[in-house]
């Protein structure tokens, strides 16, 4: 009987073989600026808000070129994940070509140094990484839903094809259907037994089925969303309240098992004053989940997000 206890209580593995296990599995991420100050890995969900042209689904294309990219590539170091990347187009308003012209960019400039190299791009890389990144576009919640639920299947698909597993899913935007769902009547699915077809509902299905993805795929979770603001302040102004004491008021739209479920929530905006940057749009981040005392101040342009002081 002692044996028993004794063989029942004894550990399968040890602290060090448990954290180098997670590790592996679920490692850090090397996301680019603006996600870079925190260390965010497989599980988390990040919510990018911002009022509409403040850079959010350029970040997100700058974080799946990161996934896509390799890790080296012919001795070129990339210094990607190598891994799959989902984007799921929420508002129909993704630009292939502005990603592919990106992505091209990141190719060129990793060939920097060779003089040949500043204008061309491996053509053989680019089809490879172009076919580690995975579109899909919904055009309302319900096909939304049915692709949360086949996604699991699709993604398995993947793996077994190309031989690497996914480590990112973006979300642009998860509020897109907002207010269409809110304007609706309660729908009654497939009768009166059923439950009706909310906003609430909705939503809760969502997170769900994003729950059991996340048991199954190591991935990260980025999802952009139209921030609200609750008075009239400009951008500069919400980010000098923030440092000075109190945090900008955005109002909070979305339902609240959408809100449980985000682990990290950072805003942009663009900000009013260039600086030394007239010829590029500056922006603002400040972290909200959670709370930092720090905030950022970056440019976009080809090369990718940059920090500026």
């Amino acid at each position: 009987m002692e044996s028993a206890v004794k063989d029942w209580i004894k550990a399968d593995e040890t602290a060090k073989e448990m954290l180098t296990r997670l590790f592996t599995e679920r490692p850090f991420l090397p996301l680019p600026p603006p996600l870079h100050k925190l260390p965010l890995r497989p599980g988390n969900v990040v919510e990018v808000a911002g009022p509409p042209s403040s850079g959010k689904t350029h970040i997100l294309m700058q974080a799946a070129i990161s996934c896509i990219l390799p890790k080296q590539w012919k001795g070129v170091q990339f210094g990607g994940m190598e891994r799959l990347a989902v984007f799921v187009d929420l508002d129909c308003r993704f630009d292939v070509l502005r990603f592919s012209r990106l992505l091209k960019h990141k190719l060129i400039q990793a060939n920097s140094n060779d003089m040949k190299s500043q204008t061309q791009y491996d053509k053989e890389l680019f089809a490879e990484c172009m076919r580690r990144f995975l579109y899909i576009r919904c055009y309302n919640s319900l096909e939304f839903l049915a692709t949360l639920k086949t996604m699991n299947k699709q993604l398995q698909k993947q793996k077994d094809i190309q031989g690497v597993g996914v480590h990112l899913l973006v979300l642009d935007s998860i509020g897109a259907f907002y207010w269409m769902d809110r304007a609706l009547p309660s729908l009654l699915v497939g009768g009166s037994n059923r439950k009706s077809l909310s906003l609430q509902i909705v939503m809760e299905n969502v997170v769900q089925d994003l729950q059991k993805l996340l048991l199954v795929h190591p991935l990260l979770v980025l999802a952009t969303k139209n921030s609200i603001s609750g008075d009239k302040s400009t951008a500069d102004e919400l980010m000098r309240n923030t440092s000075s004491g109190p945090r900008p008021k955005h109002r909070e739209y979305m339902p609240s098992v959408w809100q449980s479920f985000v682990t990290h929530r950072i805003h942009v905006a663009a900000s009013e004053h260039n600086g030394n940057h007239q010829r590029q749009h500056t922006y603002l981040t400040e972290w909200i989940l959670p709370s930092v005392n720090f905030s950022d101040r970056f440019v976009i342009n080809e090369d990718g997000v940059f920090l500026i002081s």
